[in-house]
């Protein structure tokens, strides 16, 4: 058994995905919608320390 490095498997995993589906557009539109609901979540995260009052 040959060691493979992580992004390997990764590519591996979409390479395989991508042939049992025919497309990546299910996998592409999953990455936007976590990658914009991640995004979301930052922005509140940082956002709501400055509504706090410092008195």
């Amino acid at each position: 058994m040959e060691h493979h490095p992580a992004a390997a498997r990764l590519t591996e995993a979409a390479t395989s995905a991508v042939q049992q589906h025919g497309s990546s557009g299910n996998l592409l539109r999953i990455v936007l919608v976590v990658m914009v609901l991640g995004c979301a979540l930052t922005a509140w995260f940082l956002l709501s320390g400055y509504k706090r009052k410092d008195d």
